[in-house]
């Protein structure tokens, strides 16, 4: 099944959750609206942000509209409420993966202000982080910095190792985007050291599963990319791509590019252009801006080389550009 259909078919079948109002809103209201979060956060792993977006939305205004229309004990009117406040946070992250960053900032701010206001721990952590990388992504390095700190001393008292490697790793990004490169080889050590003991602790949230060998390998080539590094970042974004499941097409496609785009100012011209053009494969099933605008930064590297193989992918490349 094709992309399209498949996003077609749940959102047919998340429709199908539509409160039915009752004497009461009870637990299997709850599980069930639940499950339709799970299932948005796997379409967003395998097509992106750009796809699945809307669908959050909606999802995140039936769950609203169950909260003002039905009636329940105060026990699941909190679980209500914090799965409103985890489905605005996915919102945000898929409007962030489309690069609609400013609605992703009020997604971002309703799902802090839940937080606050249920005082869970758990949700506050995720939205820190992830207004952290948003940071980081907008070239705002000190304040990603900033966030991820915070973040880090509210995951202390969890005990998760794998997750404050995440945290650890997003903090390496920042300090590498503040030019201290020795600082964020630090930092990255850490979260390196951290995720080789994933049997110690608590376990990880569920939102931060994606976290593995392949995340640091990334976060490791890119520390050297933002050091000027280049060639020594094209290990590392070899081997995270060579590690990345499958099931993270959208994940697989940023990591093919950001690849291609190491390769390109390493001065590897040819293996650029192979990757690049073999990524293409990727975006018949994901829509994500981030990998389209990573795509336009491969396609402009390319365009500066004067061989007959970059000029041959940069013709195949903006066929996709949009």
């Amino acid at each position: 099944m094709d992309r399209r259909s498949f996003v077609s078919d749940s959102l047919g079948s998340a429709a199908a959750l539509a409160f039915r109002p009752a004497d009461a809103v009870g637990s299997a209201h709850v599980v069930e609206l639940r499950e339709g979060l799970r299932s948005l956060y796997t379409l967003d792993d395998a097509y992106g942000g750009d796809a699945v977006r809307s669908l959050a939305v909606r999802h995140l205004r039936r769950i609203s509209r169950v909260i003002n229309t039905g009636t329940f004990s105060d026990a699941i009117g909190r679980q209500l409420q914090l799965l409103v406040g985890e489905t605005a946070e996915h919102c945000a992250w898929l409007h962030y993966d489309a690069d609609e960053q400013d609605t992703a900032r009020r997604y971002w701010g309703q799902a802090l202000a839940t937080a606050t206001m249920l005082q869970d721990d758990g949700l506050e952590i995720l939205v820190l982080a992830s207004l952290g990388m948003q940071a980081i992504h907008e070239n705002r390095p000190r304040e990603g910095y900033d966030l991820a700190r915070a973040a880090h001393q509210r995951a202390v008292p969890l005990g998760s190792p794998t997750l404050l490697s995440l945290i650890a790793a997003r903090e390496a990004r920042a300090l590498a985007g503040m030019r201290d490169h020795i600082g964020a080889r630090k930092r990255l050590a850490d979260a390196m050291r951290l995720a080789g003991h994933p049997g110690r602790g608590r376990p990880a949230p569920a939102w931060a599963a994606f976290h593995g060998q392949a995340e640091l390998e990334f976060a490791q080539g890119l520390v050297n990319t933002e050091a000027g590094h280049h060639k020594a970042a094209v290990p590392f974004l070899r081997a995270a791509l060579a590690r990345q499941n499958k099931v993270y097409g959208r994940n697989r496609a940023l990591y093919r590019l950001t690849l291609a785009r190491g390769l390109a100012r390493a001065g590897e011209v040819d293996e650029a252009a192979a990757e690049a053009v073999g990524s293409l494969e990727h975006l018949a099933e994901v829509e994500s801006g981030r990998v389209m605008r990573r795509l336009t930064e491969v396609r402009d590297l390319l365009a500066r080389a004067d061989t007959r193989t970059a000029r041959e992918s940069v013709e195949a490349l903006e066929v996709h550009i949009r």
